[in-house]
């Protein structure tokens, strides 16, 4: 799959989440690199910046082509 289409197919399915399910996600990634946030972090920031980490994390995770 090509970087785009792996970036909008996350970006939108990413972007229907909760709050619950991103933090879900961000505490369960498996990775190259651990995700280390508190829960007290986690909790005060918003959704958006939510959205951004695990997006980040997941193009970042990606072997680049």
């Amino acid at each position: 799959m090509n970087s785009k289409r792996y970036f909008e197919q996350n970006a939108t399915s990413i972007a229907a989440l909760n709050r619950n399910e991103l933090t879900r996600r961000i505490r369960n990634f498996r990775g190259r690199f651990k995700l280390d946030f508190t829960d007290d972090y986690l909790s005060h920031i918003t959704v958006d910046r939510l959205r951004h980490i695990l997006l980040a994390a997941l193009i970042s995770a990606k072997p680049h082509n």
